[in-house]
């Protein structure tokens, strides 16, 4: 009897191991209509479906924000203080979830301190190991810090010794790493004078060009009062004394008109004011004037290592701290393998394995001494997984957002093994994603849509990736489409030369791009193709820029506003009126007064969750009352920001609301397949493929003969990428020449010529290996892109 009862128990699963699924109930994040959807639980999912589908508001802003606001909320009250607050999701029942690691593609800051290695902690590891093993011995691990300054001082400090008080001199000292000229930046700012003023002109008859500084306004009274110079003669005619104080004096207290001010020096004011900003964070017009008037060139103290003369001074065998961070960092793992040094073997070893990740992911071939900012957006997600490579962590769920992005076919492959070496550690791994060869690997596919905005949100399909072919989903028919490659491809109508381009791992690369084509510029991660082109092509006259980085808005920017579209909008409805303009913008004048034009009033709550609840007074509309009674062509201005892009090109096309300066932007925002989106929709809520295609529809109506496209496809369904090769091809067609910096095979065969990079990545890659049409490049097999692009297209 025991024996049966004991059988019986080993046959029964024990009730912990039921769990095994991810149950989502109800889930109305941004455009999602309530979603329920069960996920495996120690499988590969993936989520696919066309771009703005929904994709990321499951899983990002639904299954992995719930994860982290309760892993939060186990803390004390006291350290959710120091914690950012995340509000619960519009979801009704989250079940099953177990602790997400999100790695995202969010470029990382570019503050100019931050280096790859600094990130992934590689910087500090190496820095311990040469203060205990460099020679000669010169101070603690902060003295090969870039970002720690030497400071030394003495002085009298103050104390209670048994209720007496007492003096005692004591003396301080700091050694650190950084370099005092450049302060650990690595290059020195000048200024070209020329830019920030007109000599021939004085003070008072504007000679500043600096943007703000007027002579009307606070400025114009604190020169004038300073009795520094003379107002009224052209500065060519200023003393050397009257120049240094314009341009160059320290901070000095003033009194002007009874009120006490400070005067300072022009260059050190903007370099406060601008310079200490992160460039993209800047409003347009003063980034245009730090580029024209600030130089950047490398510290000719410490010859761009960050690094003081002691730091650099300090070695072992031969390599100093500033030698071992520009190496290569395959080269550096091997460097730092053959240290046989008993003392310090735990640290050499979670070093090496640090940096036995980065190659392992592929990140081989750049340095430590990299700034963060200059990474690619799948370059800066890869940095960001080589944490979890080699934790023994399991059960956890890790969350990817398109891991392919900026890889070459021939990476995908490895990019899929680590997937799936961290799913068969017993984790759960859910992945957004739209490349065919990535989503092939799943076990488990939930594709979203059927279409993208408010025609999405919706599961269209859950199951395998054979039952997804025969599904009839957008997805599913697309799934195992090829592009062919051009039967004729289009004569160039010139050249743009480049000659003896050898940034970063650039081998003194001359070659000529053709212009009035389409030129795809490719090649393995980190063969040289940003380079290259961001190099040696963007900085040019005439050449328009388009690349991944970050639309940066607040809650208060809209698709209207970033466009510049609101502007001749709210002119429209000021002349058709007789008010003034500013009343029809929810930031100015308009603004409905309880919540400032925000549509809803934000209740903060310490360290809980704020809560936004809509406006009352104006129901979420952001306007006063009096201004909604103002129409045009019979619609208030809110009801035109409720608009999608299709009706407001409709209603500005034509009758009583006719406004060609609007509808021209609204004809590009429809031509790169953004006509779902509504005027009003905050940047905040849209996907990384919205927010470039966003980027692509405002530059598309600069001047500019050349047009620069870093990877479009990026956050692109198979079916949108149809719409951007048009799109492309309309460009052309047009009269301008498109470079698309690319690894999507579909655009390469589309391509009129090809230049690609290589053979390898890092010193491996660095050189041209391959010009000309894509069919010569099929035909001749004689590249790792050649190979793929020939089974790509069944040649």
């Amino acid at each position: 009897m025991t024996a049966t009862r004991t059988e019986a128990a080993a046959t029964t699963p024990h009730v912990a191991d039921s769990h095994d699924l991810i149950r989502v109930r109800g889930a109305r994040e941004n455009n999602l209509k309530d979603v329920d959807v069960e996920i495996p639980k120690r499988r590969l999912t993936a989520f696919t479906g066309v771009s703005g589908s929904g994709k990321s508001s499951l899983v990002f802003a639904t299954i992995a924000a719930e994860s982290q606001r309760m892993i939060n909320e186990t803390y004390s009250a006291f350290v959710q203080g120091f914690m950012p607050t995340l509000a619960r999701p519009d979801v009704d029942v989250l079940d099953g979830l177990t602790t997400a690691i999100i790695v995202d593609q969010e470029r990382m800051g570019a503050n100019p301190r931050s280096t790859v290695g600094t990130v992934t902690d590689a910087n500090a590891m190496l820095r311990i190991v040469f203060s205990r093993l460099g020679q000669p011995h010169i101070g603690s691990p902060q003295a090969f810090s870039f970002n720690v300054a030497s400071v030394s001082g003495a002085g009298a400090v103050t104390f209670d010794k048994g209720g007496v008080q007492t003096k005692e001199r004591r003396e301080f000292s700091v050694t650190g790493g950084m370099c005092p000229r450049c302060e650990g930046r690595g290059d020195v700012q000048d200024f070209d004078l020329t830019q920030l003023y007109d000599a021939d002109k004085s003070l008072a008859g504007g000679a500043l060009t600096v943007p703000g500084y007027t002579m009307d306004g606070w400025y114009g009274r604190i020169f004038a009062g300073s009795g520094f110079f003379d107002m009224d003669k052209p500065i060519r005619d200023f003393t050397k004394r009257e120049l240094s104080d314009l341009l160059h004096k320290e901070p000095t207290k003033i009194k002007v008109e009874g009120i006490n001010l400070t005067y300072e020096g022009i260059i050190p004011k903007i370099r406060k004011s601008m310079l200490v900003k992160d460039v993209d964070a800047m409003q347009p017009h003063i980034r245009a004037f730090v580029e024209r008037a600030v130089t950047f060139t490398t510290c000719p103290d410490c010859g761009g290592t960050r690094l003081n003369e002691g730091a650099r001074s300090s070695k072992i065998g031969g390599i100093s701290i500033a030698d071992a961070c520009a190496m290569q960092i395959s080269d550096l793992a091997a460097w730092v393998r053959g240290l046989d040094e008993p003392s310090v073997a735990p640290l050499l070893e979670a070093l090496g394995e640090t940096l036995d990740s980065f190659v392992e992911i592929g990140l081989g071939y750049l340095s430590l001494d990299r700034p963060s900012g200059t990474l690619s957006g799948g370059e800066a997600q890869r940095t960001k997984m080589i944490r979890h490579l080699g934790s023994s962590l399991t059960d956890v769920t890790y969350v990817f957002d398109e891991p392919t992005i900026g890889l070459h076919p021939h990476d995908i492959q490895r990019m899929n093994e680590l997937l799936l070496r961290l799913r068969d550690k017993g984790n759960t791994v859910l992945v957004v994603e739209h490349k065919p060869e990535a989503i092939a690997v799943a076990d488990h596919v939930v594709d979203l849509g059927p279409r993208a905005g408010t025609g999405g949100g919706e599961i269209v399909f859950q199951g395998t990736v054979e039952e997804l072919r025969r599904s009839g989903t957008l997805t599913g028919r697309h799934l195992d489409d090829r592009a062919s490659l051009k039967s004729a491809v289009r004569t160039r109508s010139g050249v743009l030369e480049v000659r003896g381009a050898s940034s970063h791992n650039l081998k003194d690369v001359d070659v000529d791009l053709p212009l009035g084509v389409l030129t795809v510029v490719t090649g393995v991660a980190g063969s040289g193709k940003s380079s290259l082109i961001h190099g040696s092509v963007s900085k040019r006259d005439g050449v328009v820029a388009i690349d991944q980085g970050a639309i940066r808005g607040s809650r208060r920017s809209n698709p209207a506003t970033y466009t510049g579209l609101l502007e001749p909008v709210r002119k429209a409805f000021a002349k058709a009126n007789g008010v003034k303009p500013a009343l029809f913008s929810a930031n100015s004048a308009g603004a409905c007064p309880t919540c400032n034009g925000a549509g809803v009033v934000y209740t903060d709550l310490g360290m809980m969750a704020g809560v936004a609840t809509t406006c009352e007074e104006c129901e979420g509309r952001r306007f006063q009352a009096s201004v909604l009674e103002y129409t045009l062509g019979g619609k208030d201005i809110s009801q035109v920001l409720a608009m999608s892009v299709t009706e407001a090109e409709a209603f500005f096309g034509e009758g009583d609301a006719r406004t060609p300066a609007a509808h021209a932007v609204l004809d590009r925002l429809a031509d790169v397949g953004l006509g779902y989106l509504s005027l009003g929709q905050p940047l905040t809520t849209l996907s990384g493929g919205e927010r470039q295609r966003l980027k692509l529809a405002t530059h598309m109506g600069e001047k500019g003969g050349v047009l620069v496209l870093d990877e479009p496809t990026t956050g692109l369904h198979l079916a949108d990428v149809e719409q951007l090769l048009g799109l492309l091809d309309r460009l052309v067609d047009s009269g301008k020449s498109v470079i698309v910096i690319e690894h999507h095979q579909a655009v390469m065969a589309h391509a009129d010529w090809i230049v690609d990079l290589g053979p390898g990545a890092g010193h491996d890659g660095g050189r041209i290996v391959f010009e000309g049409t894509p069919a010569d490049l099929v035909a001749a097999r004689s590249t790792l892109t050649g190979e793929h692009l020939a089974a790509y297209v069944g040649a």
